[in-house]
């Protein structure tokens, strides 16, 4: 991981008007920009590790990165994804305890990094902030929920074509209008999935077969998006 000054104006990121920095006023953004340090993550480097504690908010200036969970025994669990404009590690800055979870990089990510002194005195004269991290916080919530309701009565197979059109909500598709804009291994998208890399490899050989999707290594074409939308049960 490789961290720097930062140079660039907020106030000039693409990602400025969707981002919980949205309202500052010129002065706030004078004083983040004079506080804030640069993130350069390579593929696969890890953010922050879990139990550990945190010092700063990361905002993606440009990336992707997983967050994600280790239970007794190793396994990984991803529970969430970011992309541009997501801010990763607040919820425990917020609540002053340690990462209930890890992030690291899916790809070459570039970050901000908000010491938690700035970001506590950015945010004690602007609530429109704690506005967003609260409105944030209950996303996260009804998600979490959700994901565990599907785990317990969705089968493999649905979360399978469900998880494929989140990846492609959340990334978007390459320049062919069907390539996944993300690219993941089989095993961390079994964890995103919540099931083993050999019944994720499986379903994914049975979508191919079928004509849904194609496969190019780790990359996955959606040939059919009716029949994967359907075979999700996103239409119930």
């Amino acid at each position: 991981m490789d961290i720097g000054h930062c140079s660039y104006d907020c106030r000039e990121c693409p990602n400025c008007k969707i981002s919980v920095f949205s309202d500052l006023s010129d002065d706030q953004f004078d004083f983040l920009n004079y506080e804030k340090s640069i993130v350069q993550l390579h593929k696969g480097q890890v953010l922050f590790l879990q139990d550990t504690k945190p010092h700063g908010l990361y905002c993606i200036k440009k990336g992707k990165v997983k967050i994600f969970r280790r239970g007794s025994e190793g396994k990984e669990q991803i529970v969430r994804l970011a992309a541009d404009a997501d801010v990763v590690g607040y919820r425990a800055l917020l609540s002053d305890e340690s990462y209930q979870c890890g992030a690291a990089a899916l790809e070459e990510t570039t970050l901000c990094y908000v010491p938690r002194q700035a970001l506590k005195q950015i945010m004690e004269n602007n609530v429109n902030i704690y506005k967003k991290m609260i409105s944030l916080l209950s996303s996260d919530l009804k998600n979490a929920e959700s994901k565990i309701s599907e785990l317990a009565q969705k089968p493999v197979r649905e979360r399978v074509a469900e998880t494929l059109m989140v990846l492609k909500n959340k990334y978007g598709l390459e320049a062919d209008g069907a390539t996944l804009n993300v690219v993941l291994s089989r095993e961390e998208l079994a964890n995103l999935v919540g099931t083993a890399t050999e019944s994720l490899i499986r379903i994914l050989s049975d979508f191919k077969k079928e004509g849904i999707i194609e496969l190019d290594h780790k990359k996955i074409r959606i040939v059919d998006f009716e029949h994967l939308y359907t075979t999700a049960h996103l239409y119930d």
